[in-house]
């Protein structure tokens, strides 16, 4: 069955208002409506009004995405997460391919970005990272290579960390237990924690 537009109409900002005959209008933008040539007297099968649809789904979910990357760096998975709240299924695989293949969206890259932050930055241990990372929908293989490369710091990160938060509550009652605990949510491991520790004591 086709449907004739009956109008075309300003509806908000670029969003235009298309009426038609015996249908449900539809909303979608100019640059949408232009591409397909969608004006006053159009016929448009059931198929051709969904593609319009579809179309501006996608434009919409790009723009979010665009958005987004504007702000932080985004991995595949993360990213499909934060649009699947809003558009189908179909659109945000599509965007989130288009992007990849943009290179916009690079796991490699983001995994390395994350473990640069998560370690030199905000000084977590790699348990920690890798949880937070894994969290955020990166490969396994992509954590561990990104991780890899910060093996031999790890201690030099530990020792700083203990000095710009916790070398004071170390001589606090019951201080040295409530530190390894600390440590411990922060992602180092049990001999790391040893280590570090053990050197303030014999300081």
């Amino acid at each position: 069955m086709d449907y004739r537009v009956e109008e075309v109409s300003q509806f908000k900002g670029e969003t235009l208002r298309i009426d038609f005959d015996c249908r449900e209008p539809i909303f979608i933008n100019s640059s949408v409506a232009g591409s397909l040539g969608i004006r006053a007297g159009k016929l448009m099968s059931e198929e051709d009004v969904e593609d319009a649809v579809r179309r501006n789904d996608f434009r919409r979910a790009r723009e979010r995405a665009l958005y987004l990357l504007d702000e932080r760096d985004y991995g595949y998975v993360e990213m499909f997460k934060k649009l699947e709240n809003n558009y189908p299924e179909e659109i945000c695989y599509g965007v989130v391919n288009d992007l990849a293949r943009l290179g916009l969206i690079d796991d490699r890259r983001y995994a390395a970005k994350c473990a640069e932050y998560f370690l030199t930055r905000k000084l977590w241990g790699k348990y920690r990272a890798r949880e937070e990372m894994r969290r955020r929908g990166i490969p396994a293989e992509l954590i561990d290579e990104a991780l890899e490369e910060y093996d031999d710091g790890s201690q030099d990160r530990l020792r700083e960390l203990v000095e710009k938060k916790y070398a004071r509550k170390l001589s606090e009652e019951n201080g040295v237990n409530k530190v390894k605990a600390a440590l411990a949510r922060q992602g180092f491991s049990y001999d790391e924690i040893k280590r570090v520790l053990a050197e303030y004591e014999e300081e």
